[in-house]
């Protein structure tokens, strides 16, 4: 693999390498290799060190090294694929697969699959305690299916991380929810979300160091279920990017998704819990052309939504 073009950035204030990772969406540790191996110019300079302070616009230029092999194994696993070219991927992430290695999972990862079928930048750069994660930039969880995208450049990483951290992005997933909905009226939260203080794999409403979190939620459809509750078949938009955003937000209004164990209950007709990312709308890294993809609703969630005795909307597959 050759080596990319070197990157051509303008610098904000503060530490270089602090700087470096916050434009490049890479690790600081990363950052700092390059700095160490003299890959890094300020204003036509080479930078002798990460501490190095910026007033700001100062010209950078960062000649990425290229990746060392992986040392996660490239797997033969089938990905669909909704968009493709030489900058970026996207796919429709099925339920199930954990987006990338971390602590005990070295194998069966979408990293595992995606290198399979290409390089991927950065494969020494995101090693730590989030895991091995080239070329990701945004998570699904283990169990949500749907629209993922994954950068196969580091300046496209650097642009794509900086399109969601700028809510330059939209994305809107699809659910199933207990509660007390009525058709056609959205309901918009704005609640933070921390880590819960005593079950530490769980985030809530509140919590430990809790970040501002804004979700809308619109219902296409809904049913009672029997029980003097109705189920509906929901359209969430998140503004941020919160760890169970969605979940946690559902939850806090009494409508836990169907089949989440964690913040609802399991269910004998969705063996998962029912969150689907269905759209995402986001500029092209490099042309700044605005790219709409889609993902449609997967069979298990729809045939859970039939099972409860629901239909299904006319404007499913649609998105205003």
């Amino acid at each position: 693999m050759t080596s990319p073009q070197p990157l051509h950035l303008t610098a904000t204030a503060g530490r270089l390498d602090a700087v470096l990772a916050e434009l490049t969406g890479v690790s600081r540790s990363q950052v700092a290799g390059w700095i160490e191996g003299g890959h890094v110019r300020v204003a036509g300079q080479t930078a002798g060190k990460a501490s190095l302070k910026l007033r700001g616009g100062e010209s950078l230029e960062v000649a990425v090294p290229p990746p060392p092999s992986a040392h996660v194994a490239p797997e033969n696993v089938p990905l669909e694929v909704l968009y493709e070219d030489e900058y970026l991927i996207a796919i429709n992430k099925p339920s199930g697969m954990i987006t990338h290695p971390a602590s005990g999972v070295v194998s069966g990862t979408l990293v595992n699959a995606l290198l399979g079928r290409m390089e991927l930048p950065e494969q020494s750069g995101f090693d730590g305690p989030d895991g091995f994660r080239p070329g990701i930039v945004h998570r699904l969880d283990k169990d949500t299916s749907g629209v993922i995208v994954v950068a196969k450049t580091v300046a496209a990483h650097a642009k794509l991380a900086a399109a969601f951290k700028d809510r330059e992005t939209q994305k809107t997933y699809l659910a199933i929810a207990a509660g007390t909905w009525k058709a056609d009226k959205p309901v918009q939260v704005d609640a933070p979300i921390g880590r819960h203080p005593v079950q530490r794999q769980r985030m809530t409403v509140g919590g430990a160091q809790p970040r501002e979190a804004q979700t809308l939620f619109t219902p296409l459809a809904a049913h009672p279920d029997g029980h003097g509750r109705t189920l509906a078949l929901v359209r969430a938009a998140p503004r941020t990017g919160r760890t169970h955003q969605i979940r946690v937000h559902l939850a806090h209004l009494g409508s836990p998704i169907l089949g989440d164990p964690v913040y609802g209950r399991a269910s004998e007709i969705m063996p998962r819990h029912a969150l689907h990312a269905q759209f995402l709308s986001l500029p092209h890294p490099i042309t700044g052309e605005a790219l709409h993809l889609h993902a449609p609703a997967p069979d298990d969630l729809l045939s859970a939504w039939i099972a409860v005795g629901g239909t299904l909307p006319e404007q499913l597959e649609e998105l205003d």
